[in-house]
């Protein structure tokens, strides 16, 4: 009950976990690490490698408690916190590369159903080449901009769109496959 109660005041739970209190940082992190996981997992393909960056991103969530100052949501500063691990990740092996020509779709079996499913939709992300999923994902999921993904990537701005505009239209042929317009329809 004491966790329960703990978690009643998200101010006084995040305090206590930036003092050090254990008991609230292990509240904290079984409250967010599905939602964080997700976040790490749009952009880290392997679910090993993105659990690995989610346990590193929440090793700085609370190295850095004392900056966090109350101002927007907590989640959404968790968030940017993982979105970095994330690509800081991709970086370091680097499996971030922007690529200047679409690469030829990768075909999938025809299914009996028009209709995509969530996980379809999913699988259809992650197929596509890392730099333009990482960028598609940032300005279509996360709702960055142009200019904070070209700052976030080390990438110019005019770069950030051609990897949006590419992934789009890699995923609209995908899409196309399935004879699946917007709205689900023939």
């Amino acid at each position: 009950m004491k966790i329960i109660a703990l978690f009643q005041n998200e101010k006084a739970l995040i305090r206590k976990a930036r003092d050090g209190h254990r008991e609230a940082q292990k509240t904290l992190y079984e409250h967010w690490s599905p939602k964080m996981l997700a976040v790490c997992r749009r952009y880290v393909r392997d679910l090993q490698h993105a659990e690995d960056v989610m346990i590193e991103g929440f090793v700085k969530v609370f190295e850095n408690l004392a900056t966090y100052r109350h101002e927007g949501s907590f989640e959404g500063w968790m968030r940017r916190i993982m979105v970095r691990q994330s690509i800081d990740f991709l970086r370091k092996r680097q499996f971030l590369v922007l690529h200047e020509e679409l690469p030829e779709p990768a075909s999938k079996p025809d299914r009996e159903s028009d209709f995509l499913e969530l996980r379809q939709i999913y699988e259809l992300i992650d197929a596509l080449p890392e730099g333009y999923r990482t960028v598609f994902v940032l300005y279509v999921v996360e709702g960055y901009k142009h200019p904070e993904i070209a700052e976030l990537l080390d990438i110019s701005e005019s770069t950030s769109k051609s990897q949006l505009y590419k992934a789009r239209k890699l995923l609209q042929e995908q899409l196309e496959k399935h004879q699946i317009t917007r709205y689900g329809t023939r």
